[in-house]
Formats: structure tokens, C-alpha cells, sequence
């Protein structure tokens, strides 16, 4: 019998370090840092967050920030980086620790999935505009091209509006020769750029289209520029991490190097000061707004990259020791700090900007995409040399996007390869191209004359609702599912000292167990109570659309409980117990198989099960069998 159980653990073992091999791993710690550093470090950063600290009262919007950061950010941050580690598979393989929980890992791939259809759309509007930098003069500073609305380049009118003038000189008296007040009808004007009609009516030609019913045909530039994008992502990921491994030490670190330039450059220049101080002023009463606090939690959740399965992907090709607990602190904090110093690089060319056009800063400010393709494009129209800044500028945003994009592609290929490793593992480039080209297709929708309308759906459902149960959800499991928290306690926390030689303390536990979750809760609540639907340009959404979004969005949720009726009904029909889908199953371990490890019991100690300390060298006939002599 003894033979028969070392036997089978044998074989496992072989089949496991085998799988290892195939999978590949980091070249180097220094990948992994940096690659995690570029998936967390994104468009985000440049354009979303500054606008929220001012929407949200400037620099009072980061005591909320740091508040979610240390509560929800950290932890679950470093949740997804243990499991991924110590099990050393994808999203959805990981779940051997508790296989009636693997629709979590279905739920992250399928957010990753919607979420890169849109987000290479991003990337292609970058591309876009680069090559655009490449004239005489750049094209969206011209008031006399076939897109430009306007009679008048550069103004619009506002509609009249009354004005009571007092009229003492030159203005014809009453009989009594006093002075009269006349009533007059003033044209009011506003700047609008030119750069704002290029990126409507030149690059998105969004007046063709009535709305999200009436996409129109494929724009065949910005098709190309997709098309650019996607092969980019299919030859830096063909290889998988051999070959992504490379590329970021040039895509996580460059960006950094061109926000340096751009803010020595930034407040040199006249009217930056108000920029700063209109990024920075505190407005403490926006403290007292529930709103101000979702929208912190939101920008954590998104920066972060929290289950989007990329974190969890990403440590599984780690080397079993990783020291995890310096890397977590060292990404959420260097993200949350390039956040921080986006928003002076941006704020100090917005207000020179402003000072350029006569404008208020918060008249040019935008949200979303616009920072990004209208206010910026005219900033830096602005500044010496504008080609070679605008080139510089839009490489960094492709740089930023694309290392965001790779952990996110890489999230579904490793998800479904580690699931599925006879038909696809050997086949790694065949199935990335595979995977690319479905969502090359599927973005074409993006591309159309009414595609920003489909583009801001996706922007807005694909990682919303559901992204915030899919995470309670991988909280309470890892926390109480997995390992049978009132029989074998902490086995998370155990997992993590067998690889790194200590268990987390006490802040982490209370986060995992009660604070993270009880936070992300209340968010989603808060959300659901403040529903309202999506618009565009003032324009609401039709009925369909937004339900459509809705679906989209909560199918992130949904596959985990459809996932566990699925398995608890066909084990009921098999006979099989039920109980036994909530232990982990013969194959779960720790990627290093050298350690003595009992799926059911965890890590076991020298001289087997009732040994008091030491762990991991050599199991003997104490231990049970875990291991069925049939697999």
C-alpha cells in the first residue's frame, strides 16, 4: 500500500514539474517587478486619476485614496500574488485548492477578455496619433481642413444672452436727459480647440453616427492602427514570458523617463503654477460625499489590476521563494505614487495651456480619453519643437498601454493553456494568434463611425458590478473556503510561510477576513443604489444598450455560482460527495515539488503529521493517503 501511495505521488510529482518546465519562468526577479510595475502603471495613471482628485476636491481626494489603498489595495494585492506563487498555475488551474471555486478564475479571464477587446482600441488611438505627429504641422492646430464644424475656427457661440447696460455718454436720453438702461443681447463665446474637432470629426468621425444602433462602416485607418496593435501584442507574447520578460525593461521604464521630461519642461512654462494649484487645493467639504470614496475605491481597484487574474498569472511564473511581501509593497505604492506625479506633469501643461488660451483650468480639463486626445494634443501644439513632443508623448502612452495589455492577453492565453495543456501548451504561438485575432475582430465594432459609442459602453461595464463581487468572492474563498477555515485554519497563511518563511501578520488577516471584504461590499451596494445609465455627449444611452452593459458586466459574477451548481450537480449525478469539491484536490501543491506537502493537511512537518516543527524534507506512513491509486 505504502508503494501504491509513493507511487502515485511520484507520477504527480513527474507530471507537475513537467508542466513547470513547458510553462516556463521569469529570466529574473527584476522581470517580474517590472512587468507587475508595467500592468499596474497605465493609461490610468496619465489621464483618470488627476481628473478624479480634482472632481473629487483636489488634494483632499487622497485621504480616501490612501485610506482604500491600505484596507483593500495591499492586501488583495498580495492575496493574488500568494496564490499565483505558491500554486504556479494560471487563473483558473490555481483553483485545485478548492475546485468548487473555479469559477473565480473563469470570472478573471472573462473580465480580461472584454476588458482588452476595448483597451488595444486605446493603444490604436495612440498609434494613430503618433503617426499623425509625423508633419510639418501637426494637424489638429489647422482651422481650415474638411473636418473642422465651426465658421469660425476655434469658437462657438454660446447663444445670446441679456445684459443691462447704464447708459451715461453716447446713448440716446429720454425727454428728461437722465440716464436710461437699455437691454441688449450679448453673444457669449467659448474656446473650443481645434484639437477637440479633429478628435471627433476627423479621428472618430462620431457625427456620422446617430448613436449605438448606427455603428456605420469600419474606418480603414484606425483599423490598421488595431491591426498595428495586435500584432505588437501577438510578437511580444508568442513566446509567452521568454519573450515579454525582455520587452518590459524598455515598456515599464520608459514612460517614467518621458513624464520626468515633460514635468521639467511643464513648470517651467507661463500659468503652470495655477495648474498645480488647481490639481493640488484640497476642498475638504467633498470629504463629507459618499461619491468621493466610491470613486477612490474604483481608482485603487483599477490601477491595481486587482482580479483581473493578471497579478495571480504573472507570480505563477515566479520562482517559488520570490519574496512577494516587498514586491507587493513596492508596485501598489510605486503606482499610486506615479499617479500622484502624473497629475503635476499633466496639471502644470493644462495650466499653461489655460494661460495660453485665456482659459480657466477647469475649462480644459476633460475626462476619460479626452485629456488624452484633446487637451493634450493642443498642449503640447504649444510648447517648442511640438512634433517631437507629441511623438514623445504618444509613445509613452503606447508603452504605458501595452504593458497593461500583455498581462491582461496573457491572463486569458496562460488561464486557458494551463487549464487545457495537451491540446494548447505545445501550441503557444498558434493559440496567441488565435486569441489576438478573435479580439482584432470583435474590436472592429470599436473602429466603426459610431464606435466610441461601443467604446464607452465596454469602458464603462466591462469591469464594473461584477469586478467588485468576483474580488469579495476571491477573498472569502481563499480566506474561509479553501482549506476549511473552522478545521484546518489559516492554510493560506501557512502557504505563505512555507514560501517565504513566516505567515503574514495581523493586518493582512483582518483585511482578508473582514475589512476588505465588508469595503468592497458596501462600494458595490453603493454603486447599485446610485444606479443611473450611461451617456455620451449628454446623450443617454437606449435601454437595450445599457441592459446589454449590465449583462456584460455581471457575467463576471455570475460564472462562479452557475459554476458551482454546475460541478454539485454533476457530481450528484455521478454519485461522487459533494464535500470533496471544497478540498483541494490530488494535484494541488506547491510548485516546488521537492517539498513534502499533503493536499488535505498543508505543509507537513519532518517526522510526518504529529511532528511539532520543521517542515518540508521527508513524509513518512504517518501521514494519510491523500493520493488515490486511480487518477
Amino acid at each position: 500500500m505504502a508503494d501504491s501511495k509513493s507511487d502515485s505521488k511520484a507520477a504527480i510529482d513527474r507530471q507537475v514539474e513537467g508542466d513547470r518546465e513547458k510553462r516556463g519562468m521569469w529570466g529574473s526577479q527584476v522581470e517580474f517587478l517590472l512587468s507587475c510595475i508595467g500592468y499596474c502603471v497605465g493609461l490610468g495613471n496619465v489621464w483618470r486619476f488627476p481628473y478624479l482628485a480634482y472632481q473629487s476636491g483636489g488634494g483632499a481626494f487622497l485621504i480616501p485614496y490612501i485610506i482604500m489603498l491600505t484596507f483593500c489595495g495591499i492586501p488583495l494585492f498580495l492575496i493574488e500574488l500568494g496564490f499565483g506563487q505558491f500554486s504556479g498555475y494560471g487563473a483558473i488551474t490555481a483553483w485545485r485548492a478548492s475546485p468548487m471555486f473555479k469559477g473565480i478564475g473563469f470570472g478573471m479571464l472573462l473580465v480580461s477578455f472584454f476588458v482588452i477587446i476595448y483597451y488595444n482600441v486605446i493603444i490604436a488611438y495612440a498609434f494613430y496619433y503618433m503617426f499623425a505627429s509625423f508633419t510639418s504641422v501637426l494637424p489638429w492646430t489647422l482651422c481650415d481642413q474638411w473636418w473642422n464644424k465651426e465658421a469660425q475656427c476655434g469658437t462657438v457661440s454660446l447663444g445670446p444672452t441679456t445684459a443691462m447696460l447704464n447708459c451715461t455718454n453716447n446713448c440716446t436720453m429720454n425727454a428728461t436727459m437722465s440716464p436710461v438702461n437699455v437691454t441688449m443681447n450679448v453673444t457669449a463665446v467659448k474656446r473650443v480647440s481645434p484639437s477637440e474637432e479633429y478628435w471627433k470629426y476627423r479621428v472618430l468621425r462620431i457625427d456620422k453616427s446617430s448613436g449605438i444602433g448606427d455603428p456605420g462602416p469600419v474606418l480603414w485607418d484606425l483599423c490598421l492602427c488595431l491591426l498595428l496593435s495586435w500584432l505588437v501584442v501577438f510578437f511580444c507574447l508568442m513566446k509567452g514570458v521568454k519573450s515579454s520578460g525582455k520587452v518590459v525593461y524598455f515598456t515599464a521604464t520608459f514612460p517614467y523617463l518621458i513624464l520626468f521630461i515633460l514635468l521639467i519642461r511643464g513648470v517651467t512654462l507661463e500659468g503652470a503654477g495655477d495648474g498645480i494649484k488647481f490639481y493640488v487645493t484640497p476642498q475638504w467639504e467633498r470629504l463629507k460625499d459618499s461619491k468621493v470614496w466610491s470613486q477612490a475605491a474604483t481608482q485603487i481597484f483599477y490601477s491595481l489590476g486587482i482580479s483581473f487574474g493578471g497579478l495571480l498569472t504573472f507570480a505563477s511564473y515566479n520562482r517559488f521563494s520570490q519574496n512577494i511581501y516587498r514586491d507587493t509593497l513596492i508596485v501598489a505604492l510605486g503606482n499610486c505614487g506615479t499617479s500622484i506625479f502624473a497629475g503635476f506633469v499633466i496639471f502644470s501643461v493644462i495650466g499653461h495651456m489655460a494661460f495660453k488660451l485665456n482659459l480657466n483650468v477647469d475649462e480644459v480639463v476633460d475626462q476619460g480619453p479626452g485629456l488624452a486626445f484633446i487637451a493634450y494634443p493642443e498642449a503640447v501644439a504649444l510648447l517648442p519643437a511640438p512634433q517631437l513632443w507629441s511623438i514623445l508623448f504618444f509613445f509613452m502612452l503606447i508603452t504605458l498601454g501595452l504593458d497593461s495589455q500583455f498581462a491582461m492577453a496573457e491572463t486569458v492565453i496562460t488561464g486557458l493553456s494551463d487549464e487545457f495543456p495537451h491540446y494548447l501548451r505545445d501550441h503557444k504561438s498558434k493559440f496567441t494568434a488565435f486569441i489576438c485575432g478573435i479580439c482584432f475582430l470583435l474590436g472592429l465594432l470599436l473602429v466603426t463611425e459610431g464606435g466610441f459609442h461601443w467604446f464607452n459602453l465596454y469602458n464603462w461595464y466591462s469591469a464594473y458590478y461584477g469586478l467588485y463581487f468576483l474580488t469579495i468572492f476571491l477573498c472569502l474563498a481563499v480566506t474561509y473556503g479553501y482549506g476549511h477555515f473552522f478545521t484546518y485554519p489559516w492554510r493560506f497563511n501557512k502557504d505563505m510561510k512555507l514560501m517565504l518563511g513566516h505567515e503574514p501578520n495581523w493586518y493582512y488577516r483582518i483585511n482578508w477576513m473582514f475589512i476588505s471584504p465588508a469595503l468592497l461590499f458596501f462600494i458595490s451596494i453603493f454603486s447599485i443604489v446610485n444606479y443611473s445609465p450611461i451617456s455620451l455627449n449628454n446623450v443617454v444611452y437606449p435601454k437595450w444598450a445599457d441592459d446589454l452593459g449590465m449583462c456584460m458586466s455581471l457575467t463576471v459574477a455570475a460564472v462562479v455560482p452557475l459554476y458551482m451548481i454546475y460541478r454539485a450537480s454533476y457530481a450528484w449525478y455521478k454519485g461522487e460527495d459533494i464535500a470533496k469539491l471544497f478540498k483541494p484536490d490530488a494535484k494541488w501543491g506547491p510548485q516546488d515539488r521537492s517539498i513534502a506537502y499533503d493536499p488535505i493537511h498543508g505543509a507537513v512537518p519532518i517526522g510526518g503529521l504529529n511532528a511539532k516543527q520543521g517542515y518540508g524534507q521527508d513524509v513518512d506512513d504517518k501521514i494519510p493517503d491523500p493520493f488515490p491509486t486511480s487518477l
